[in-house]
């Protein structure tokens, strides 16, 4: 509800059990696994940190050239480069779990046996929070966006990691699909208990001079500001489907970004591609936050998650 003018206005949300302190993280894959932005944000303003994406063992990814910037976004090929679980473990869990943040870890595999096994092996460690499903990324031949555009592929997965944790799961979905509210509804009838949304777009860069694609790998995901109208559509349309809370990102740049996004329906934000331009944007996109409820007179960030359809 709107009441009176707030000076602290509650900007504390819930994705099924995780408790944030206010809606705003980091996108996977944008923010390493924490101690590379340590030095430059405060970590323990964040609602959340949502580590580059894991799978069963040790990934090298794609080869190089493997990221080109465009106007109005950036076109990467990484293809999920990761230490693997057990490294990802030992290694990067001690530091994260300094922080009074939660740490969401954004999982996949090559297939739904995969996926199933690294939710069983984060059951029960120590700092985390909840798993990110990533049944959308374009970048990879196995996995990723090849689940994430079949209904019942995505499914199959979403249901997998459900029996094999009792973390709570956000499978991100793709924008590469012509009825997102489908795979939002599916992911809810599977046990998820929160969605994200969008990946990149799949996209491609051809260099005239030389009259070939740029990317080793030919292909790539658009994300940065070209792919934020895309989102909030996306958005938009997930939350007519599902009741479970939506993340919405896609070329989140400033809290103007972030508030559209939430009025079309996200509970919650992530900053992204920004974070390679500038790694304040994601505090100023929480300030900007709170000074627009006190502005408007909102109580508490909830009030304006799909306020726009009102």
């Amino acid at each position: 509800m709107i009441g009176s003018i707030m000076k602290n206005p509650l900007l504390e949300v819930k994705l099924g059990k995780i408790r944030m302190k206010n809606p705003v993280m980091v996108a996977s894959g944008t923010f390493g696994y924490g101690p590379e932005y340590a030095d430059i944000v405060d970590l323990n303003r964040l609602g959340a940190i949502v580590v580059k994406g894991i799978s069963l063992r040790p990934w090298e990814g794609n080869r190089t050239p493997r990221m080109v910037e465009t106007r109005g976004g950036l076109v990467n090929a990484i293809g999920l480069q990761n230490p693997g679980v057990d490294r990802f473990v030992s290694d990067y869990i001690p530091f994260l779990d300094k922080f009074n943040v939660p740490v969401i870890v954004n999982v996949w595999g090559k297939s739904v046996g995969e996926y199933a096994e690294v939710a069983r092996r984060f059951d029960g460690v120590k700092g985390i929070a909840g798993l990110e499903l990533n049944i959308s990324c374009p970048n990879i031949k196995k996995g990723g966006i090849s689940f994430g555009t079949n209904v019942k592929s995505a499914a199959s997965v979403i249901s997998a990691a459900r029996k094999a944790t009792t973390l709570p799961i956000i499978p991100k979905l793709s924008p590469a699909v012509s009825d997102i509210g489908a795979f939002a509804k599916a992911a809810e009838d599977c046990g998820a208990d929160a969605i994200s949304l969008i990946n990149t777009m799949p996209a491609m860069v051809i260099d005239v001079e030389t009259r070939k694609p740029v990317l080793a790998n030919v292909t790539g995901g658009l994300s940065g500001p070209a792919i934020h109208p895309i989102a909030v559509r996306l958005v938009w349309e997930a939350a007519k489907a599902v009741k479970i809370p939506i993340i919405g990102m896609g070329g989140v740049t400033c809290a103007e970004d972030a508030i559209e996004l939430m009025l079309a329906g996200a509970a919650a934000v992530a900053v992204g591609t920004a974070n390679f331009t500038d790694p304040h944007t994601v505090l100023r996109v929480i300030d900007g936050i709170e000074s627009y409820l006190i502005k408007h007179r909102f109580g508490r960030v909830g009030d304006i998650t799909g306020a726009a359809r009102s």
